[in-house]
């Protein structure tokens, strides 16, 4: 039933012009999870999120947020949903107290539980210390954290994040995958797109890919590496001048699709039988072609997205 469910959409479409932006996709979400939501630029994820969170009227399918539709019912849909953008949605020339206790007053708080809810969401993300400055002199994890604390006035029972921790350091974005842990935990489901694959990797349990408006592939991490094979072969040449001959030599023994870069002698094969691997690499050295390094692993997400759509991981949102 799709109150078992998040989120359960089945054929989902959005039409602009003659462009399909989001062509029939389904969704079936589970609650209490932090569900990955990948994709290229102009895939249809930010389109697809804008219906669910009812910003948008599909023009075909249908989907239920809670067992609730989200155009005959979209009043109770948002009772129940929060929407975080990929930039700061806050007034950087209030305090970090003053937006949260504007935003606690919007949200239905009387002026006295304003201001507790918001000392409750400064202090729970580390900001007590900055509660009085203005927020344009925060740093951007410190304003990243504010964002998503703005969105969790009243705790929502799904989170819409899109790309938190975009352009934030390495510190301020294991903060932020901690918050997220912390409101899985209370209950909250979290829809997540990201552009950094490694993020949905330590964070989603599942994971969707979509590229040109379709849902391409979806599982967890390990399956979705799984799918492109059974590991990825990494090979550097010392001469990128034969780097056409080795591509030709390792795709006619591997069976397989090559990706490299125009230019650098770098090769990445994703290999279906990697009995294959010792053969071909002797192939290469018998052509003369010579290989400075080389290695065998298991595929990255970053492998897989590329794999699967065709683009590197940072040409995409």
């Amino acid at each position: 039933m799709t109150n078992e469910y998040a989120i359960k959409a089945k054929g989902l479409v959005k039409v602009f012009g003659d462009q399909r932006a989001v062509d029939g996709v389904d969704l079936s979400i589970p609650k209490g999870m932090v569900y990955g939501f990948l994709g290229p630029n102009g895939a249809g994820k930010t389109t697809t999120i804008r219906m669910l969170a009812t910003l948008l009227q599909p023009d075909g399918g249908e989907a239920h947020i809670f067992g609730h539709h989200i155009v005959s019912e979209a009043g109770k849909v948002r009772e129940r949903i929060s929407l975080t953008g990929q930039y700061a949605s806050i007034d950087e020339d209030l305090t970090g107290m003053e937006n949260l206790v504007i935003l606690s007053k919007l949200a239905g708080y009387s002026r006295k539980e304003a201001k507790v809810r918001a000392n409750e969401l400064l202090v729970a993300f580390g900001l007590g210390e900055a509660a009085k400055k203005q927020v344009k002199k925060y740093s951007g994890g410190m304003r990243r954290r504010i964002d998503i604390a703005a969105s969790l006035i009243s705790t929502p029972d799904l989170l819409f994040l899109d790309e938190p921790t975009t352009g934030l350091d390495p510190r301020s974005r294991n903060q932020v995958w901690e918050i997220i842990r912390t409101l899985v935990k209370a209950g909250t489901t979290v829809l997540l797109t990201t552009q950094y694959l490694e993020e949905a990797d330590q964070l989603a349990e599942r994971i969707a890919v979509i590229n040109k408006g379709k849902i391409i592939a979806e599982g967890t991490s390990r399956e979705l590496k799984a799918s492109v094979g059974a590991g990825t072969l990494h090979v550097q040449l010392d001469d990128s001048d034969q780097q056409e001959r080795a591509i030709h030599i390792l795709q006619e023994k591997l069976q397989t699709s090559i990706h490299s870069p125009p230019e650098g002698g770098a090769l990445t094969v994703q290999v279906s039988d990697a009995s294959l691997v010792a053969k071909a690499l002797g192939d290469l050295t018998n052509e003369n072609i010579r290989v400075s390094d080389f290695s065998l692993g298991k595929p990255s997400l970053d492998e897989v997205f590329l794999t699967l759509t065709g683009e590197k991981a940072e040409e995409k949102k």
